[in-house]
């Protein structure tokens, strides 16, 4: 009997060796700083992978390959692109993309989506729904992370734009596939900010805030074609008239209203000799390296927020007490306030200093 059990105990050791699942090593950063550094697309998507990854290791080597390659980032233009759901952002972004791939230019399109945060969908549809761009050897598709704060979307975002840039893309396309504070997210990521809009400007107003607005370096009036282009003119008319009583989103630069057909391919080339403009203009005044640098800065706090709040909440005392402490706040045993100072008394105990 014993020898059965003493044969069954080796089989099951076995077993466990044979399916136990294997820790992947780290890959060779040196190699893999190089890979991106040529331009090879899988490295590049490796990297990104480590950037949006949460685990710990992962997200160490992600920041040691991304301070390796900081040295080759910041020379691209960030354009930022936004619209009203059906105002045909992925045919422009797709066609607007394929000119300049066509033209020479390495373009990374990447995009952000804060319901995706919410619900935990993917929009990898990107590349079925930009399938000619996707294809291009010039080109480069990344969707936002599928999970985690429009906060932690917004550093991988970031950090993702740096890779793209040590990589050699000479523009970065950051589209906002929702709506809302995602907005306001993009224009603090940018150089440029474009806002995608329909025909019939005074009826899409009335949905319109007044500060996205305000973020819009440049109004695109999209599907300005067939029966449709008197109506797009009109509502660039319209628009302009608007843009002209606003404060100016970038300081020397008059935001102005564009039409253009992404499916007839007109006007597309306008809108890239106002981004490049745009790039000079603002490059001349400094406002354009000012900007940069007020971003980074503005990204440095807000990643200080980030790491206080996971800090605060990954604390063992918070852990432990914060649903007590939610419980007597609602009961009225306490007030909100006495509530947090409890907390937070046990994760920043007071000093006598």
């Amino acid at each position: 009997m014993k020898g059965i059990a003493s044969s069954h105990d080796g089989f099951t050791s076995s077993k466990k060796k044979r399916f136990q699942k294997k820790v992947k090593s780290l890959p060779n950063i040196e190699e893999l700083v190089a890979g991106v550094r040529s331009g090879s697309r899988k490295d590049l998507a490796k990297a990104i992978t480590f950037i949006e990854s949460n685990a710990n290791e992962h997200y160490q080597f992600g920041q040691e390959l991304l301070q390796q390659l900081l040295p080759q980032t910041g020379r691209s233009i960030r354009i930022g692109i936004t619209g009203v759901p059906g105002a045909g952002k992925s045919t422009f972004i797709e066609a607007f993309g394929k000119m300049l791939c066509d033209s020479g230019f390495k373009t990374a399109v990447l995009a952000i989506d804060p319901s995706s945060s919410i619900s935990g969908g993917s929009i990898l549809g990107d590349k079925t729904r930009m399938e000619l761009l996707a294809k291009h050897p010039n080109a480069f598709i990344r969707p936002s992370p599928s999970s985690g704060t429009l906060g932690g979307v917004h550093r991988k975002t970031r950090e993702t734009m740096l890779l793209c840039e040590s990589a050699g893309f000479e523009i970065i396309l950051v589209e906002t596939v929702g709506v809302g504070q995602s907005e306001f997210l993009v224009r603090g990521m940018v150089d440029i900010f474009l806002l995608l809009a329909l025909t019939g400007a005074g009826d899409e107003l009335q949905g319109m805030k007044k500060g996205i607005m305000e973020l819009a370096d440049a109004i695109i009036v999209n599907k300005a074609d067939g029966e449709n282009e008197p109506l797009a003119k009109k509502t660039q008319r319209e628009f302009n008239q608007i843009l002209h009583m606003l404060q100016p989103s970038t300081k020397g630069w008059q935001s102005k209203a564009y039409t253009c057909s992404s499916i007839e391919q007109r006007g597309i080339v306008e809108i890239w000799e106002m981004i490049q403009a745009f790039e000079k203009a603002t490059k001349e005044s400094g406002v354009f390296d000012e900007r940069r640098s007020s971003q980074t800065k503005e990204w440095m706090h807000t990643l200080i927020l980030e790491q206080l709040k996971t800090n605060f909440y990954q604390h063992s005392y918070v852990k432990e007490h914060i649903k007590e402490m939610e419980r007597k706040a609602m009961n009225g045993e306490m007030t909100p306030s006495q509530a947090v100072e409890n907390l937070f008394s046990h994760v920043y105990p007071k000093t006598n200093e």
